[in-house]
């Protein structure tokens, strides 16, 4: 008979093996994924249909039967467990094998297909691309390509791992009301209606169909191509065109002067709902750092500034190619972004200059380069090189380098080492321009009570945007910040209920409380220059 103790605490890392069933659900998701693999490798099934739907009912059943072992046999209420002790989650061996595998995938993806399977020039597909050929002609009409399977993939992951996340955190009705939305538009809007009104209208040239992909965030909506596809698309063409200006100039920036960034970062963009679901066993590696910080407004706001510039180049070339499809001119164009620019600028700095916190000023900067660029456009351009270099290859460089490199292959293949919110905080240029919108033009703040805070840091710990949030909840200071997406996991994990996100009155929203904590200020420098 065994002397052994067994340990039973809940907190402890110790004697949390899998249990049966979990091993269940992963033996059940695995298989599905073999099957996937044997794809890859070109093995040829005997009914594609079959074997497909066998492979992704496996993933989910797998993923479904492991998620309830482990959450439901436990009393409700956020468990992060180990987290530091396990190799996938604390940037281990494994962490590090899943980081290679996830970013070998994305540089096949976006550069070499054909090892996928894609089938070029006509030729039909095989490997995994023709495995998934079955499905991509139910759903659109056509062979798949590797961005269908893409998007399989990618929703899958959301659906499958978002029902992961509902139940851990069902103990939290806000978190089930924003997954479940991520879910939806996730299946509904970005994978269904774009696929199957493709199938609907065969005869229509390619344009995006997805309605939540905005520019800048879906960097190519301006680019010619496009915009004459949409121009010739007829009524579905139109209303795209329309919808995504209304999105960019009306609709977004009223939702986010009632609900702050959260409303697209959290609730409904693909990027942030694969980071929710997908990388949220990873949201503690996000670096809270001042320099980490620092790092990121660079970064950011630079990217920022390329597309712009890019989207400006864009435009300039297609008014002047295309003078008979547009009613204003190149010169005109110029002269109005400017003019808007300068006159939002000047605003800007006079009625919210008392509220401008690096974040706002480093916006503020973006902009006037922005302004200065545009301006030499105009004069030092011709009708296709913009500040002499040609401005396809400036378009193909912000793809290769922000739409491919950063968003796909960095974005999701450093989560599990750098935070599952690499791309949202580093690199998305549609967070830096809602993140302006949210810190001085939103009712929305994450509201604290510094007298209740215990100073766990569970906040700064699960803050996937490297905030530290124990320091604003230690002031009792509102959390006003542009990189924050309100996903409130802050809020879920804090055990005493300190931090609340709320939407109210803009009069003393911004309420910096100047107290010197130990990690502001070294005591004994302050001592010694008074």
């Amino acid at each position: 008979m065994s002397k052994s103790v067994k340990n039973i605490s809940i907190a402890s890392h110790q004697d949390n093996k899998l249990s049966t069933i979990q091993k269940l659900g992963l033996t059940i998701g695995f298989i599905g994924l073999f099957i996937m693999t044997l794809a890859l490798f070109n093995i040829s099934f005997p009914n594609k249909t079959i074997w497909f739907t066998i492979s992704i009912s496996s993933i989910l059943i797998g993923i479904i039967i492991y998620s309830r072992n482990t959450y439901l046999t436990k009393p409700a209420g956020i468990s992060n467990n180990g987290l530091y002790h396990k190799s996938l989650t604390n940037r281990g061996v494994f962490a590090y094998m899943l980081g290679i595998l996830l970013t070998s995938f994305y540089v096949v993806l976006y550069w070499y297909p054909s090892y996928l399977g894609f089938g070029e020039n006509g030729s039909a597909n095989s490997g995994i691309v023709g495995f998934f050929d079955p499905f991509s002609y139910f759903i659109n009409g056509h062979a798949a390509s590797q961005w269908f399977v893409y998007g399989t993939f990618y929703t899958l992951a959301i659906l499958g791992l978002g029902y992961k996340f509902i139940l851990k955190y069902r103990n939290n009705k806000y978190q089930l009301v924003r997954t479940i939305s991520v879910m939806f538009f996730q299946l509904g809007f970005a994978f269904l209606i774009p696929e199957i009104l493709s199938k609907l209208n065969p005869n229509l040239p390619y344009f995006a169909k997805d309605l939540k992909n905005m520019w800048p965030l879906n960097y190519y909506f301006f680019e010619e191509w496009h915009l004459k596809n949409m121009i010739q698309g007829g009524n579905l063409g139109m209303f795209m065109l329309i919808f995504g200006v209304a999105m960019i100039f009306i609709i977004s920036p009223i939702l986010t002067y009632f609900y702050g960034k959260r409303w697209y970062c959290s609730w409904v963009c693909g990027c942030g709902g694969l980071a929710e679901t997908a990388g949220d066993p990873f949201r503690h590696l996000s670096d809270s750092s001042q320099t980490s910080w620092k790092i990121e407004r660079w970064m950011i706001h630079s990217v920022l500034v390329f597309s712009f510039v890019t989207t400006i180049a864009v435009i300039f070339t297609f008014l002047s190619n295309n003078p008979e499809l547009s009613f204003i001119t190149r010169n005109q164009f110029i002269y109005g972004i400017v003019s808007f620019l300068i006159l939002f600028t000047g605003a800007l700095y006079y009625f919210k200059r008392k509220d401008l916190d690096a974040d706002a000023k480093y916006t503020m900067l973006s902009l006037v380069a922005i302004i200065i660029i545009a301006i030499a456009i105009n004069f030092f351009s011709g009708n296709q090189n913009i500040l002499f270099i040609d401005s396809y290859a400036l378009k193909k460089w912000y793809g290769f380098a922000i739409g491919a490199a950063f968003s796909g292959v960095i974005g999701v293949g450093f989560y599990p080492l750098l935070g599952n919110r690499v791309w949202c905080r580093f690199g998305c240029p549609m967070a830096a321009i809602l993140g302006l919108q949210q810190r001085l033009f939103s009712k929305f703040r994450i509201t604290t009570n510094g007298g209740q805070c215990i100073s766990c840091g569970n906040c700064t710990t699960q803050c996937e945007m490297g905030i530290d949030v124990r320091s604003y909840a230690q002031k009792g200071e509102n959390i006003v910040r542009s990189s924050c997406v309100g996903c409130g996991i802050c809020a879920a994990v804090c055990p005493r209920g300190v931090l609340k996100l709320e939407n109210g009155s803009e009069e003393g929203r911004i309420n910096s409380n100047e107290i010197l904590l130990g990690n502001d200020v070294n005591l004994m420098d302050l001592l010694n220059n008074k």
